[in-house]
């Protein structure tokens, strides 16, 4: 049985190759379209500020379910908060059902008192509470997990905290205690519309 050579003028060899190569098209498309596929599901799959405060303990609860607690002042704004969304998300992982994980959102302005009561001037802004709501050390900006992680194991642990106050970059938050601001977290304490 001897080989034959293709003969382009040969409609059956044209067919034969124009079926290759769109085959080899399609298959090209397939892998690419799954490769994009994953690629969007590993970036979804980063934890967000919005994610972390809608699976976050209310304060209402964590202040009476005798559980220490990490809350958190935040804004979706905040470059630095954003920044910290990956290292919160793996400590709650691992402290999630020891610790509650209280966020509130600096731009709503039900969260004044706490912001006052707090202090909070700068953001991130982590205040570590104690079984009774007592506040025992604070973290203003981007912590390293280092610091937090043994700051929860000794909250825990109903140990002294070894990181009493640290400070890392932040984003500066001034809270509008002047003014009437909206509800609306987006108004970022515009005068309301009206």
């Amino acid at each position: 049985m001897a080989l034959q050579a293709s003969d382009p003028s040969n409609p059956q060899t044209l067919k034969g190759d124009l079926r290759v190569r769109n085959f080899l098209i399609v298959l090209t498309a397939t892998v690419l379209s799954v490769a994009l596929f994953l690629g969007l599901q590993r970036q979804t799959q980063q934890p967000s500020l919005t994610v972390l405060a809608k699976t976050a303990t209310p304060l209402e609860i964590a202040v009476a379910n005798d559980k220490p607690t990490l809350m958190e002042f935040y804004a979706n704004w905040c470059t630095s908060c954003q920044a910290m969304a990956p290292k919160i998300s793996d400590l709650k992982r691992n402290y999630g059902d020891q610790v509650n994980f209280v966020m509130l959102n600096v731009d709503n302005n039900k969260w004044l008192p706490e912001i006052l009561r707090f202090g909070v001037d700068g953001i991130p802004h982590f205040v570590f509470l104690d079984r009774g709501g007592t506040a025992l050390a604070s973290s203003v900006g981007e912590q390293p997990y280092t610091i937090l992680n043994q700051n929860l194991s000794a909250l825990v642990a109903d140990l002294p905290l070894p990181f009493q106050q640290t400070s890392g970059q932040t984003s500066t938050f001034q809270p509008d205690v002047t003014s009437e601001r909206e509800g609306d977290p987006r108004s970022h304490g515009g005068m309301p519309a009206g």
